[in-house]
């Protein structure tokens, strides 16, 4: 007797694609909780023969099914293509052959994939998605702060990935000389597929219960001064309450007025020629630690425009920077500037809508207990009270306190510290690090007890003996099948002793001094006397700091 998928493929071969097009039949896949057998939104991969991505529509007239078609220009196998999908059945019509279907959603599912057979009659299927943890029961709620989607899609996409709070970018500019707009998309052909953008106001948007929308935010993305290309880099202020028309650079100024109303200044990413000018000049409030470089494809930055230093030993290969090296290198860029006294505060950001990733595929966890509320949940982020995860949950706390507390304590001298948590993940941790002053001083093998939603366990505890001022945080590592690395960081925890600020190694410092005069070399003749003075203002600063810097 032969089997149906070979009769199926035998047949095509003799009769010819016309044969296998002709007999395409519905595909229907039903996505709900293992647990609770409830329908669920979800984001659906269908993959054909030959590596072509299919999209799938709602079953149902009362569903939604948004697509996502992205590749990364300079790098052809970084693609994401799907869609997401409410709380309905989905519908795909298929040739007869063997398909990849593959649902997730958000980080607290483990994924679900299947091989489908067609064989030219209508199929049904069911995929139950397990949980294998639950943050808002432990009172932790998710969110990303650096979206390229568009307002009027994101209510379907914020519930098929569980994100609790989306920041879209309404207004944005790519020119010195041009104001942010919401007109399309800058950086893409014009008319962009996706349309202008909306400003739905200052208010927030609730979607539901425990998921909303922050509507008003701006990025500036400098590619050039006036008609010159001539990279700068890029800053968001988030949940401002107007319209802001002015152009950037200089920045200060654009800054203090969005911190006036009340809005948080996000670094987006630590490598543009920027940056590091803008940290004390724009007085930043986060830092993308998991940026828009991070993919659940490909790894597609190979190059910085702004090169590493020396003592961060960031990995590469032959191709260039490598993912662990990218994740390093934002790591160690982190830890000089809170060593230099910049506390600031760890964020998500995926730029979902421009680059080939997922909604929240990196996000940021804050604590706030037994309700959420979403103007407590930006308070939360911006003093700190978070973790960042591209996979595992990590919680930890110092001397019972959460991540952002600051410890004032009247005299210096030795003291221990009880650090404790457990991070939880979807597969084994390879390992915890606690890291001091931008060291590991501490690596804790994990337990990684496993339980019955086959998910994994570590709890920790340990004493840090501190006896000046620091910063302490935690991090953990998840090792994926094929080799990359998932990994969660809390946001650092500060122990001030009589007063005293942290004291930064003095190569960290010479770092920054060296880039913030080559950034002033390569602006000269380029940008306006008031934005040349914003990188000499920020080179004494560094210079102050410098001042106090250990070898």
């Amino acid at each position: 007797m032969i089997r149906a998928s070979l009769f199926v493929t035998l047949t095509g071969m003799l009769l010819g694609p016309a044969w296998l097009a002709v007999r395409a039949a519905d595909f229907i896949g039903t996505v709900t909780d293992a647990d609770t057998g409830r329908p669920i939104p979800a984001r659906v991969y269908v993959e054909a023969p030959g590596s072509r991505w299919l999209f799938v529509t709602s079953a149902d007239p009362a569903g939604t099914a948004v697509p996502y078609d992205e590749q990364w220009v300079a790098m052809p196998g970084s693609v994401d293509r799907h869609t997401t999908i409410s709380a309905h059945p989905f519908r795909v019509a298929l040739s007869p052959g063997s398909y990849r279907v593959t649902v997730e959603r958000g980080k607290e599912y483990h994924p679900l994939t299947r091989t489908v057979v067609m064989t030219g009659q209508p199929r049904a299927e069911h995929f139950p998605l397990r949980r294998w943890v639950d943050m808002a029961a432990r009172g932790w709620y998710s969110g990303e702060t650096h979206v390229h989607r568009r307002i009027e899609e994101l209510p379907n996409v914020v519930r098929a990935e569980d994100l609790n709070v989306a920041f879209p970018v309404t207004f944005w500019t790519t020119r010195s000389d041009q104001a942010p707009t919401t007109a399309p998309s800058p950086l893409r052909p014009t008319p962009s597929p996706a349309g202008a953008r909306t400003d739905a106001g200052a208010a927030f948007l609730a979607v539901d219960a425990t998921h909303v929308l922050v509507p008003r935010n701006t990025e500036y993305e400098i590619f050039s001064v006036g008609d010159r290309q001539h990279v700068l880099g890029a800053i968001s202020l988030l949940n401002h309450q107007t319209v802001f028309t002015a152009t950037m650079p200089p920045v200060a100024a654009i800054a203090a007025r969005a911190h006036r109303e009340g809005a948080l200044i996000d670094l987006d990413k630590h490598n543009w020629p920027w940056s590091m000018m803008l940290v004390p000049v724009a007085r930043v409030d986060l830092f993308e630690l998991a940026n828009n470089s991070v993919w659940r494809t490909a790894f597609g930055f190979r190059s910085s425009l702004v090169p590493p230093a020396d003592f961060m030993t960031v990995e590469t290969d032959a191709q260039g920077m490598t993912e662990k090296g990218w994740l390093d290198f934002g790591f160690q860029t982190y830890y000089t500037l809170l060593d230099c006294g910049f506390r600031l505060r760890p964020t998500a950001g995926t730029a979902s809508g421009v680059h080939p990733v997922p909604l929240g595929f990196s996000r940021v966890y804050v604590h706030l207990g037994p309700t959420f509320d979403a103007r407590r949940w930006i308070d939360g982020l911006n003093a700190g009270q978070s973790f960042v995860t591209t996979g595992p949950m990590l919680l930890a706390t110092v001397d019972g306190e959460d991540p952002g507390h600051v410890f004032r304590i009247a005299e210096k001298g030795p003291r221990t510290f009880r650090v404790a948590g457990e991070s939880l993940s979807a597969r084994p941790i390879d390992r915890i690090e606690l890291v001091v002053n931008g060291q590991v001083v501490d690596t804790i093998r994990p337990e990684n007890r496993a339980d019955e939603q086959s998910a994994y366990t570590s709890r920790f505890a340990i004493g840090v003996p501190l006896a000046e001022s620091s910063w302490v945080a935690v991090r953990s590592f998840e090792v994926e099948p094929d080799g990359r690395t998932r990994f969660a960081h809390t946001a650092p925890f500060h122990v001030e002793m009589a007063g005293a600020l942290v004291r930064p190694r003095r190569r960290e410092v010479e770092y920054l001094v060296g880039l913030i005069r080559a950034e002033l070399a390569r602006n000269t003749g380029v940008l306006p006397p008031p934005a040349l003075d914003e990188y000499r203002q920020a080179l004494r600063i560094y210079q102050e700091i410098a001042g106090r810097a250990r070898e």
